[in-house]
């Protein structure tokens, strides 16, 4: 499938409380340049996340864009601070004896002075992490070529379609080319019998001149190429892929036969459908250039 450099996609999902969300944005660009937006405690993710989209994009400025919420994580580990606890524990018996009190030290008294149970929140394990980061990454990217290819697939019936416009105008330019060489015979002709009224005219040189005319005004050799290269254009199109490198060139090949043909002849009608012609090759670089 042909597919557009220009494109957007998103996924969020949630691991073990942490939701990770991935956005990617991409326009235009002769090569591929990823940045990726994340968090500095996940920068450890980077390199994966540019692995990924690299084996996904050939070309475009790629933005990814990720963020992690794990405000409703549960991963939180309570241990005993046995070195404080042990002081209370040891203070709370040293007051028993020294004033003759009562009762038992419980846990539930024990655990109520500070410090003695430590909340701390769990090493996250990094590998884990980028796991979860890039299957997150891997749904983006699929939602992301969804809406690349259904871009890539307006730009292809567009492109197809000033193709064949060309082919209409390369067939009346083939039609015409002719009808130019027979005109200036006539032309010529005519201009000779007035200059040498009183002459018999050489009609040898008639034929010589209007030869050379035709051999200076010829298209064919163009017209042919012109034809060629939109069967390349066809072609490439349905094998799709990332072609957007081949098809601009082709399109500066487009460009040369026209201006070729354009050089050659003066014939109005001619040089009007010349006109026609670079018109639509310069629509088709447009959209070229935003193809993959």
């Amino acid at each position: 499938m042909v597919k557009s450099m220009t494109g957007y996609g998103r996924a969020e999902e949630t691991f073990n409380g942490c939701t990770i969300t991935v956005e990617l944005r991409s326009v235009n660009n002769r090569y591929l340049d990823c940045s990726v937006r994340i968090p500095r405690l996940y920068l450890f993710a980077e390199d994966a996340i540019k692995t990924q989209v690299q084996g996904a994009i050939s070309r475009g400025k790629v933005d990814v864009f990720v963020t992690l919420d794990s405000s409703s994580a549960g991963k939180v580990q309570v241990s005993v601070n046995r070195p404080v606890a042990d002081g209370y524990f040891t203070a709370l018996k040293q007051l028993s004896e020294d004033y003759g009190l009562s009762g038992e030290i419980s846990v539930s008294l024990l655990s109520r002075f500070p410090e003695v149970l430590l909340a701390e929140k769990a090493e996250e394990d990094v590998e884990e992490m980028a796991r979860d980061i890039c299957s997150v990454l891997d749904q983006a990217l699929v939602d992301f070529d969804q809406m690349r290819t259904r871009e890539g697939e307006r730009m292809k019936e567009d492109i197809l379609s000033r193709a064949a416009a060309i082919e209409e105008k390369v067939a009346v330019v083939e039609k015409r080319s002719p009808q130019t060489v027979a005109e200036y015979r006539a032309k010529l002709e005519a201009r000779m019998n007035e200059v040498l009224a009183s002459t018999q005219i050489d009609p040898a040189r008639i034929l010589t001149e209007a030869a050379v005319f035709a051999d200076k005004v010829a298209v064919d050799e163009e017209t042919v190429r012109l034809r060629s290269h939109i069967g390349q254009l066809r072609e490439m199109l349905s094998k799709g892929g990332a072609t957007g490198r081949k098809l601009d060139f082709l399109i500066q090949e487009f460009n040369r036969e026209a201006n070729t043909i354009g050089s050659k002849c003066s014939d109005i009608e001619i040089s009007g459908q010349v006109v026609d012609i670079k018109a639509e090759i310069e629509k088709i670089r447009e959209q070229v250039q935003n193809i993959e």
